[in-house]
């Protein structure tokens, strides 16, 4: 009994040090690492959005299901040299607030769709939207078809492949609420924190055996993961890894998880979109269904190309593909308006 009460002693003291460190750990980086953008108000809760380059149609990027705005650094950077280009963190996910919202397809474009009004981006747009982004980018083009002027769905996620949910694919989801959460309560106590200040010195026992022992087989997800992110720019790793230790970040991802199931059936019966698509799907993945059959869904004359140097992260593998095809689409839309406005002043003069 006595060393049954000294263990338990020693378990609530790591515990109350392990959240005072985290506790600490969070001032900190809110010091450090503030917001590069604007923290918008929408409802009761704010929304990070960052902006760069200036010009109209305005490009507007949506990350995957459990991504931030830090994924797109490299594309944002280089399409800002000729368009305005702004890219957000949903509710819970990088710099923005968590909501009670649900993370459908639906909702989720209500919210972008109050963000854009709210902060003052002027349409049209262009939207962005990679995996379960180009889902919410979709359900924003069917709901505000007249201020969308087209979109690129890079590596988008498939409704079709997910419909009906296999007992494997609902197996996925709950495993990754579960992680998620799990993830969560180890942030709290600071052993996420620790973990990767470990890392980002170079240290890797203590934070493989802790993962391995928090999440099993699923360390293996968590080296796929720390893979993508070494492709993005060097100086965003800092700011990925105090996103991680931030516990909000890891119930955003829950969140979203959890209302999977709920999002496919939303999307599933989406009509067609009746502005310019371009596709980009991974040459590296193997899909189930046919991305050609996917992309006359979404619209007749959807532009396929196929990143044949890519997997799912096309944006990370082939940035310059995303750029070019952004490009093409702010070019065309600029034409077109071009175009309208000659035609307007011609009929115009004919009328004097």
């Amino acid at each position: 009994m006595f060393y049954f009460t000294i263990f338990i002693a020693a378990v609530t003291l790591l515990i109350v040090a392990g959240a005072i460190y985290q506790a600490l750990g969070l001032r900190s980086d809110r010091q450090r690492f503030p917001a590069p953008g604007r923290m918008v108000q929408i409802g009761e809760h704010r929304l990070h959005l960052y902006e760069l380059g200036s010009g109209s149609p305005t490009v507007v990027l949506e990350s995957g299901i459990s991504a931030s705005s830090l994924n797109w650094r490299k594309v944002q950077a280089e399409v800002a040299t000729f368009a305005r280009v702004c890219s957000y963190d949903r509710a819970g996910l990088g710099w923005s607030e968590l909501c009670d919202d649900a993370c459908t397809p639906a909702v989720l474009a209500i919210q972008l769709h109050r963000l854009r009004e709210t902060a003052r981006v002027r349409p049209p747009y262009i939207l962005v939207g990679h995996s379960f982004g180009a889902l919410i980018v979709r359900a924003l083009a069917l709901e505000y078809s007249h201020e969308i002027a087209g979109l690129v769905m890079v590596d988008p996620l498939d409704p079709a492949e997910w419909t009906p949910l296999s007992e494997e694919q609902r197996r996925m989801i709950a495993h990754g609420v579960r992680l998620s959460r799990r993830g969560a309560l180890a942030a709290r106590v600071g052993v996420t924190r620790l973990c990767l200040n470990l890392l980002m010195t170079g240290s890797r026992l203590l934070p493989r055996l802790a993962a391995k022992a928090w999440s099993g087989r699923a360390s293996q997800v968590a080296d796929r993961i720390a893979g993508q992110v070494q492709k993005m720019p060097q100086e965003t790793w800092p700011l990925v890894a105090t996103h991680w230790k931030n516990p909000k970040c890891f119930e955003g991802m829950a969140r979203h998880f959890e209302c999977l199931p709920e999002s496919i059936r939303e999307m599933a019966e989406s009509t067609h979109i009746s502005v310019p698509v371009t596709m980009l799907v991974g040459h590296l993945n193997e899909h189930p269904s046919d991305p050609r059959e996917y992309a006359q869904k979404i619209s007749k004359e959807t532009k396929l190309i196929v990143a044949k140097k890519s997997g799912h992260w096309i944006q990370l593998d082939e940035p310059e593909l995303v750029v070019s095809s952004i490009r093409e689409m702010v070019e065309t839309i600029k034409n077109l308006v071009a175009l309208s406005n000659g035609e307007a002043g011609f009929s115009a003069r004919r009328k004097t």
